[in-house]
């Protein structure tokens, strides 16, 4: 544990120390709205997965359930949550609470960036790379870049999932990606499902191309160079399954 800290010259407390030596972990990020949230079960899911794969026991669904319930606290019922899991000495639960946030109109224009991340499967607390490469593609006035690989294989967004409808199946990329919570929301929706490896030039011939987490489902309507034309009556089915999807009371 650091034994001294200070920012901009102020010294800080052991909390403020804690935060800065606790790097290593994992997290989830969910929208609560009236102390609800989306596919609470596979919140819970994805925080016991990576916890069994980064510290080899499973998570503390209680200390999870009471870390929300506590930063919610007894006044806020709206806001975007997210819960980590991190170590120092030992693993603890951590959460922060900050304003509700809603999916953008769109559609979006995305940036594809060649860049694989380390564990993609896992949603790793620290996050600069994407970061870092959200700002660059917003730069060049884009919404959102697109990973893929060096042989131009879609994997996912910098902070989102890519999915595809056709107007009679669900399309996803085959390649390693984080299944976020709302891409597994839509894959529990009862209509055909396939991963197959997509390339840029590949979206083009679908009728809607979207990204999709936390915050919800937005249509695309360009990649790098390509315009995609997003089919409304397509864009209303993907985000009506989504709106949907029934909400989890937390307490």
């Amino acid at each position: 544990m650091i034994e001294r800290a200070v920012i901009d010259g102020r010294p800080v407390g052991a909390d403020a120390r804690f935060m800065l030596t606790a790097r290593y972990g994992h997290f989830t990020a969910m929208q609560v709205r009236n102390r609800r949230v989306r596919g609470l079960d596979l919140h819970l899911a994805r925080l016991d997965e990576a916890n069994r794969e980064l510290f080899g026991a499973p998570v503390d669904r209680d200390a999870v359930l009471g870390a929300v319930r506590a930063v919610l606290g007894g006044d806020a019922r709206d806001g975007s949550v997210r819960v980590y899991v991190v170590e120092t000495d030992r693993p603890h639960v951590l959460a922060t609470l900050a304003p509700p946030a809603e999916a953008e109109q769109g559609p979006y224009r995305l940036r594809s960036v060649v860049f694989q991340r380390y564990l993609p499967h896992v949603k790793k607390a620290a996050g600069f790379a994407q970061a870092h490469l959200g700002r660059l593609v917003g730069r060049e006035g884009y919404d959102e870049a697109l990973l893929t690989s060096a042989h131009g294989i879609v994997s996912e967004g910098s902070i989102t999932n890519l999915g595809c409808f056709d107007g009679e199946r669900l399309v996803w990329p085959d390649a390693p990606m984080l299944r976020g919570i709302t891409m597994r929301l839509l894959e529990r929706v009862d209509v055909p499902q396939e991963r197959r490896p997509l390339k840029v030039a590949d979206l083009a011939g679908l009728g809607l191309v979207f990204v999709c987490n936390s915050r919800g489902v937005v249509p695309v309507g360009q990649v790098d160079d390509v315009a995609l034309r997003p089919d409304p009556a397509l864009a209303a089915c993907v985000l009506g399954w989504y709106d949907a999807v029934p909400w989890d009371a937390l307490d």
